[in-house]
This record gives C-alpha cells, structure tokens and sequence, in this order.
C-alpha cells in the first residue's frame, strides 16, 4: 500500500464532496502518530443536504422488492470481500487493530452483516390475528421506519458501522451516517463499495465530523432523521437522548460495559484463563464487552492469577501491520494518557500491581501509543478503578468466596452489557447467566455473537436491542389493519 496520505470526502446523493466550507480534519495512525488521511469535516450544512437526499430517495428504495434490495447488498458484500485486505490494512493504520484480526474477524463480519440482513428481510413474517366469531380479521403491515441516522465507534470502525447500516438498508430505510472521527477511513471505501454495487444516490450517505456542535449533533437533532442508532460512550448517549427528545426520534444504544467474568472453582483453568486473556487483551481492551472486572472464587485464585499473570506477560505487543502482533497500540495519544491515569489510580487506590501499567516505548514503538498489557490484584469494587470504564488492556482481579457474592459483585455496576461465567456446573452456569443484569452472558466462552440473539445492554450500557428480529422491530413501524368482514 502506498504510504500517500489519502483523502477522504463525504459522500452524499451519490457523489463524493468536499465541505462546503472546504474545512477539513487529519486522521493520524496510532502505529506512529502520522498523519495518514484529510478528512472532510461536515456539520450542520452536510447533515441537511444528506438528509434532504435520503428522504428524496426514501420512497423508491423503501417500495422496492426485498428481493431487489437483497441482490445490491449482496453485492455490497461482495465489493467488501473483494476489497477485504486493502480495507483490513486501512483499518489497522487508522485505529491500530493488529491486522490479522481485521483481516479474518472484521472484514468478513461486515460483509456477513450485508448478507445476513439482507437475506433476514426477505424471509420475515408479519402476525395475523382472526376472530371468525365477530367476522374480524386483524393483521400487521410492517413499514420501513424512514431516515435513520447512524453514529459509529472507532473500536470496531467497518463492522459496526456496517452492523448498524446493513439492517436499515434490508429493511427499506435510508441513511446518513457519521463515522468516529478517529477512524474515518473504512467508512468512505463502503461508500465507494456502495457505489460501485449500484446503490441508488441518497440511499447510503456518509458525513464526517466530530460530535458536539458538528455533524453527529446535527443528525441528533434534525427534525427529518426518524431514527438514531449509536454506539459508543454511555455519557454520549445521554447528550444524544437529549438533543434527540424534542423531535421523538426512536433510539438504539448499546453503549459502555465493565463486564464481570466470573471464574469459579470448578472451572476448566485452561480454557478459563485463555478466555480472560482475550477478553480483555484482544483489540486492545478498546472493546466495550471486555471482562474488565475478572472475579476468581478463592480455591483457585492464586494459580489462577499466577497463570493470568504469566500469559499477559506473554501477550505479543507490537506493530500491528505485523501478523504476529496480538496488541497493537491504543487509538490516540489522548486515549492512552487517559488509561495511564486509571493505572496512576488505581495505585493511588490500593490495588496491587502485578504487571504491565507502563507505555512500551522500546525501539519503533516509542512513536505509537503501546501499552503493556497491565494487571492489578487486590482490587474492590467501590473503587473508581474498577467502577469507571478505562476501556484498555487493564484488568482488575477480584476475589470472591461463594457465587452468591460474585452476582452480586457483577450486580453491583452502573453497567449491564455483557459478563462471562466459567463452571462445569450446569445449575451454577444457569444461575449466574440469569440473575446478572447483563445483555449477554457467556459461559465458557467469549465474544461469540449469533446476529439473530438480541444484542444491547441494561442500565447505563444501552437502550433497546439489535439483532435480528430485534432490528426488524427497531427499523420498521408495525402497523395494525383492522377489517370487518361481512
């Protein structure tokens, strides 16, 4: 790949633009703190011209054969595979995802989102309701909601930019989206892919910017979006909640996490200290499902932990455009003195450092933003440490003495989004995965998603849930035709 800086416009009603202003922003590579793309910088200006193209286009699209709709996203799909390592590399520069794992777990799932979705349209059914008694005959037309607009993070830029437009599109809505602005590039090849596949103008709209007083406020607020799906920070979420209110825009959040992973005594080690390994190390911890909070029950807490301890010690750090790289560096320089001042406190706070909590600034890897993988024992769970959201490659260790303290520890957080449980007791592992309050649980597992299972969080990680018939219900009106009949 040529190391030019690439450019990247807006694309809207069919067309790549440029601000109307001319303003532009820089996208820099964590991998060594370069400027790496020129990036479009839309507001107010771009968001209504996106939006008045995405309503234009509404009705054709919304009316067209699913059928019809599912052979554009396949090929949407398709243009995605084909592109699959030039986007793969784009996506490791630009936010320091080490690329094998871009290449062969978020490539392939953005496309998988286009295909799933787009076959899940074609194949649902609506509900019909018969009183043959009173001569009724009631049933349910599902319509496409309308302009849906989209918000995007920068952990996981393609594929969730793609989790969130795939279904809209199958389900006969327009959009306009804006991508993280730390991570813009992935977003603008779709919008080439889109275009290539036949994607009729104003269907798929992309404006990039920043949040407050920029583009993603203005889609919050603007009166002809019907509908905001985000992902990201929870306190975001709340500032989106309330510029969306007075316009009663429908709302899909699934927002922050500090997931408990409980590891009880009878679990298999092996596999339960592999799994606690990758839910936090993997992606750099920058993943809001993380098992940020690891509870391990006191019979094998110390060679759990020595083992824990030993293998985040082993955790390859490095650049991550190398295939041997298993962590990459932290998005910006911002974010990663942001989680070197967690570490600074949970010091402060009592916790017992048992590894990592400094930057790797060892040869190349002084110019990017490298954390050693850290890991802090004798933690509590009223400290902020463990409380907050640090979300990097941090683990606090917990220990617990009898299940019922480790629910309500997992309990015991502003957070609900995910939580993992390792047991070889089946009435243990039913139990945990159904009193914590936690959109997922997974037992003897991590990040193992089934698109049609409901995806989201509880209390301050998100509102509503996504995933197959749960997206249907989010992008679409359910109408109820009642008829007499003589």
């Amino acid at each position: 790949m040529a190391d030019d800086i690439r450019q990247v416009q807006h694309f809207i009603d069919g067309r790549f633009v440029d601000a109307a202003d001319g303003a532009t922003f820089t996208s820099v590579s964590p991998i060594d703190n370069q400027v790496i793309a020129t990036v479009a910088e839309g507001g107010a200006s771009e968001v209504d011209r996106a939006v008045a193209a995405a309503r234009a286009a509404f009705d054709d699209w919304s009316w067209m054969d699913p059928a019809e709709r599912r052979s554009i996203l396949y090929r949407i799909a398709d243009g995605i595979d084909a592109r699959q390592d030039e986007l793969a590399a784009w996506e490791t520069r630009d936010m320091g995802k080490p690329i094998t794992a871009a290449r062969t777990k978020d490539m392939p799932r953005s496309a998988t989102n286009f295909r799933f979705f787009a076959d899940w349209a074609e194949q649902v059914a609506t509900e019909t309701y018969a009183k043959p008694w009173d001569g009724v005959l009631s049933y349910t037309l599902r319509e496409p909601l309308g302009v849906v607009g989209s918000i995007s993070p920068w952990n996981f830029p393609l594929m969730l930019l793609t989790w969130k437009v795939a279904p809209a599109l199958a389900f006969g809505c327009t959009v306009v989206a804006k991508p993280a602005e730390q991570s813009p590039i992935t977003a603008g090849i779709l919008a080439e892919i889109c275009d290539e596949a036949g994607l009729p103008p104003g269907v798929f709209n992309l404006v990039h910017g920043f949040g407050p007083d920029s583009a993603g406020e203005a889609i919050t607020r603007h009166p002809a979006i019907d509908a905001v799906t985000f992902t990201g920070e929870s306190n975001t979420g709340r500032a989106i909640m309330e510029a969306a209110a007075p316009t009663m825009k429908r709302l899909s959040f699934e927002m922050g996490g500090r997931s408990a992973n409980i590891v009880c005594a009878d679990a298999d080690l092996d596999e339960a200290v592999a799994g606690a390994l990758r839910g936090i190390f993997v992606n750099q911890g920058e993943v809001c499902l993380a098992g940020s909070r690891l509870l391990v029950q006191r019979p094998v807490y110390d060679e759990f932990v020595a083992r824990f301890v030993e293998g985040a010690e082993a955790w390859q750090v490095g650049n991550p455009l190398e295939e041997s790289t298993q962590m990459g560096p932290l998005v910006s320089a911002e974010h990663l003195d942001k989680v070197l001042g967690y570490i600074d406190l949970a010091q402060e706070e009592g916790a017992k450092l048992l590894t990592g909590g400094h930057r790797i600034t060892d040869g190349d890897l002084a110019q990017g933003n490298y954390l050693a993988p850290t890991v802090f024992a004798e933690a509590t769970n009223e400290m902020r440490c463990v409380r907050e959201e640090i979300f990097g490659p941090v683990e606090m260790i917990l220990p617990f003495d009898e299940v019922d303290e480790a629910i309500a520890i997992a309990n015991d957080s502003p957070f609900g989004l995910a939580g993992m449980v390792w047991t070889e007791n089946l009435h243990t592992a039913h139990r945990v995965a159904r009193e914590v309050k936690t959109g997922t649980m997974w037992v003897n597992c991590f990040f193992v998603r089934d698109l049609r299972a409901p995806f989201g969080g509880y209390k301050s990680s998100g509102l509503g849930r996504e995933g197959g018939d749960h997206s249907y219900d989010f992008f679409t009106e359910a109408k109820a035709v009642v008829m007499k009949l003589k």
